[in-house]
């Protein structure tokens, strides 16, 4: 008997439905590119996160105090925190002078010359604020929201919440990583599918030069007698799946191994700066010695972001100095700023000159910040504070141009519209089109997410 044109629809919606559903599933199976929907429209797409290993100060950098520039070498007139990672004594006026940038008249340190060149489109945040005082808790708070446990870390949230825009790349690509506080915690998926963890390049403790992937090329086999090799052993694979049933680790090797070979395709092209100009080289300090290290890693971004790469941490961790001075805070700062001020100004004038910071989110500061009192010989030294401590963030939908936050008069606690690591977690997902209490993972017994049972959204800072 015929049926209208309604009554078609109507029984075969059904199968419509498991027809859309097939497509998905065969897309995750093929490896194809699957993307999953924001909770809000978001501001920005991804995210390069500039990590400064070891702390930097904020009152030699981007937090001016005028008034500690005045009292060098008197007490700190409040009550010290209850728990410090060391004493510390008298007050320490920063070595460095600051002056006004931009049409927002920022003052910066002239650690940041090159920076301070692009304070218009910062978002300093004046008043971050963790809960530990040690470098491992804190970097693990900073990267996981959590220094107790074994978390996921924000990278792995982000790309389990918004999948990949590239199927022939990892979602999250760590360059350079620190070993140390840590380690692999800090980029790892914890109990969210192995797929989601970063993919390391290289270690802080070698030259990002060789911040490469192993193995990218078989000079024996052709492409097509790997895709063989590959198809049996996935086979297998697959068979001991359904022999096991749901096996997250094993899920997670079909993936990886799947990846591995698309990434032959790409990877190779993404890591290779010899594509870029003489003068996107000088942009980013990779023809001077100093700036040559962390130049590249900072082009290695650029190229992983617009290649649609979700997460791209780089870190800055010179093993001999890093950022964090006990002692000789005139001779590590120095250096440490020298190093990577540059190569920051560089990649936030590239991104800006491609139309990349629009909806990419530049993320800049360390675990934590440094004290306002002296520590070390020689009047010379500055203690690990998470009382009160800057980051500052770019592009990617915040407001440019403004200081928000503020810490007390001489730099130790944030007092004013006060960020938590969890807030600032909380912002970060909001950016992005997702609300942190909705990105959810049920494991042991219960939901985690990445602010846990916290986290407010800055809203004021966003554009």
């Amino acid at each position: 008997m015929p049926i209208s044109r309604r009554q078609m629809l109507q029984r075969s919606s059904a199968g419509f439905g498991a027809l859309a559903l097939a497509s998905l599933l065969t897309e995750e199976a093929c490896g194809k590119t699957v993307s999953h929907l924001p909770h809000h429209t978001p501001k920005a797409k991804r995210v390069i996160f500039l990590f400064m290993k070891g702390g930097p100060s904020g009152v030699d950098t981007f937090d001016y105090k005028p008034q500690l520039q005045n009292a060098d070498h008197k007490p700190y007139p409040f009550e010290k925190p209850r728990v410090q990672f060391a004493p510390t004594g008298e007050l320490l006026a920063s070595p460095w002078k600051f002056k006004p940038y931009g049409e927002s008249g920022i003052p910066v340190s002239e650690l940041f010359p090159h920076v301070a060149q692009c304070v218009d489109d910062l978002c300093i945040l004046n008043s971050v604020h963790g809960t530990n005082p040690a470098h491992g808790g804190a970097a693990l708070k900073l990267h996981t929201g959590s220094d107790t446990f074994v978390r996921p870390s924000m990278g792995s949230w982000i790309n389990y919440g918004l999948g990949t825009e590239n199927n022939n790349l990892p979602g999250f690509i760590t360059i350079c990583p620190t070993l140390a506080h840590g380690g692999t915690k800090n980029w790892g998926s914890a109990f969210l599918p192995a797929e989601n963890a970063g993919t390391p390049l290289g270690v802080a403790s070698q030259s990002s030069e060789q911040a490469q992937v192993k193995y990218i090329q078989n000079a024996n086999l052709t492409r097509e007698a790997q895709r063989l090799q590959l198809n049996l052993t996935q086979s297998l694979n697959r068979d001991l799946l359904d022999s096991t049933g749901p096996h997250a680790e094993l899920e997670a090797r079909i993936q990886s191994f799947e990846l591995a070979f698309r990434m032959q395709m790409e990877m190779p092209a993404a890591l290779d700066l010899a594509a870029e100009s003489q003068t996107t080289h000088q942009l980013y300090g990779i023809d001077e010695s100093v700036t040559a290290d962390y130049g590249r890693q900072c082009l290695m971004a650029r190229r992983f972001v617009e290649r649609g790469v979700r997460f791209v941490q780089i870190t800055h961790s010179n093993t001999e100095v890093q950022w964090d001075q006990h002692g000789n805070l005139r001779k590590g700062h120095t250096q440490n700023a020298a190093e990577v001020d540059k190569p920051i100004a560089g990649l936030l004038t590239d991104l800006k000159s491609r139309g990349l910071l629009d909806d990419t989110l530049v993320l800049w500061g360390g675990e934590f910040g440094r004290t306002p009192t002296c520590q070390g010989a020689g009047h010379d030294g500055r203690d690990h504070n998470p009382e009160g401590f800057t980051m500052w963030l770019a592009g990617g939908g915040v407001k440019s141009g403004i200081r928000y936050g503020a810490t007390d008069d001489y730099g130790y606690y944030a007092v004013e519209n006060k960020v938590h690591i969890h807030d600032l977690h909380a912002t970060l997902l909001h950016l992005l089109g997702i609300d942190h209490k909705r990105l959810t993972y049920r494991h042991a017994g219960r939901d985690f997410r990445l602010t846990d049972v916290a986290g407010h959204v800055a809203h004021e800072i966003i554009a």
